[in-house]
């Protein structure tokens, strides 16, 4: 029996340092790309928030300040009147050079250009508040053209410009982003940070390479408001806990093509604790294994050191060695994925220890039951649909 799990845990490592190189050339490619620019067209961009998240001014101001010569129009949505994030919109109106212009001196053609809209409706439409937010929203957005984003993204100034290159290309539906962590806070929030650098863009990038997958991520989708209509407008997605994963197959099963330009956006984290960071990443955890179950199961190629560590005490010579390699692999990954950002996401040091708790979640994801939203509990109801807690059936 030992000497089965013994070679299973080898399998399971050289498996993994295989994977991680091959994603490390993946990525090293995909920094060389480049995205031809699209025809500027007027575009609403929906953001749905929720409390104000560290950065948000800023994050917010990246949207509206792009190299793209048509009129863009922001859509922020928020379900309560007393959301924190309301006072960072206010402030993003006194601040923004195009916004306070256009407000103050009353310029039609720069009110054109940049535009911001606040919408607050507590009103829900099912279990996932994100997609309740999403339908108050869209009865604002004026243009043909819809980006929809999560508040924690930052974006370059090319952003609009390679959503609309890549929608411009034939047989396409919609766009989204990869897009790398980034601690907000330090300490626990770079901790948290790692996993989406160094080991969810990754695996992205490889199932993108064989084939194996076809993600839609929240860090973008953007398509047309005829293409939102044809899968049934974000209603269809009310109680759906991976709504943007959900999106994208309701967009492939029109016939069209869900694409990734070559850009690199910034997702910010802040996690303060052990225990925010644990709730978050479970709820990943759970919704990829919902949704995507052969991608879930592939997953397990992206954590070979902690099998190598346990083939240690089995297997002490080849054990060393495998551990030696794994570290080398995940170096040479590393250092592709910081060429790529232009910058590092957490020191080599801290990766060990990310590999490991990566795969605690991991194994913890096959048993859980409900995850945490922020601050909501969602109780799965089979088939990648939720359920509030409080409307769950009582034992």
């Amino acid at each position: 029996m030992a000497t089965i799990l013994a070679w299973l845990l080898c399998a399971l490592a050289i498996g993994g340092i295989g994977a991680n190189l091959h994603s490390a050339l993946g990525v090293a490619r995909l920094a060389r790309r480049r995205q031809a620019p699209g025809a500027a067209v007027a575009v609403s961009l929906l953001k749905p928030l929720h409390g104000a998240v560290p950065g948000l001014a800023e994050k917010l101001a990246g949207f509206l300040d792009q190299e793209w010569e048509a009129p863009i129009q922001m859509v922020c949505g928020l379900q309560r009147e007393d959301d924190p994030a309301r006072q960072v919109l206010a402030g993003l109106r006194r601040s923004h050079p195009l916004l306070r212009h256009s407000r103050l001196r009353g310029d039609d053609e720069k009110r054109e250009m940049r535009e911001l809209v606040e919408i607050v409706d507590p009103k829900s439409h099912g279990a996932n508040a994100k997609i309740a937010n999403l339908i108050n929203m869209l009865p604002a957005a004026r243009h043909d053209l819809i980006v929809l984003s999560d508040d924690d993204m930052a974006v370059p100034r090319e952003y609009l410009a390679g959503l609309g290159g890549a929608l411009a290309e034939p047989g396409v539906g919609a766009a989204t982003c990869f897009y790398r962590g980034r601690g907000a806070t330090g300490g626990w929030s770079q901790f948290a940070a790692a996993a989406t650098s160094y080991h969810f863009l990754p695996s992205v990038v490889l199932s993108q390479t064989l084939g194996f997958a076809h993600p839609c991520m929240g860090s973008t989708i953007a398509l047309r408001s005829e293409t939102l209509e044809a899968i049934g407008g974000f209603a269809r997605f009310a109680d759906v806990l991976a709504d943007d994963y959900e999106i994208g197959r309701a967009v492939r099963g029109l016939g069209l093509k869900v694409v990734l330009p070559p850009m690199l956006l910034v997702h910010d984290f802040p996690e303060a604790s052990l225990r925010a960071l644990w709730r978050h990443e479970l709820r990943w955890s759970v919704t990829l294994r919902a949704v995507d179950p052969l991608g879930n199961a592939g997953m397990v190629f992206t954590y070979p050191l902690p099998f190598a560590l346990a083939l240690l005490p089995l297997m002490p010579r080849l054990g060393a060695v495998l551990v030696c390699a794994t570290l080398a692999a995940r170096l040479l990954l590393k250092r592709a994925v910081d060429g790529w950002a232009g910058a590092s996401t957490c020191p080599f040091w801290m990766l060990p220890f990310r590999d490991i708790l990566s795969l605690a979640l991991y194994l913890r994801a096959f048993v859980a039951r409900s995850v945490d939203w922020r601050g909501q509990q969602l109780v799965m109801a089979g088939k990648g649909r939720v359920m509030a807690q409080a409307e769950s059936p009582s034992r």
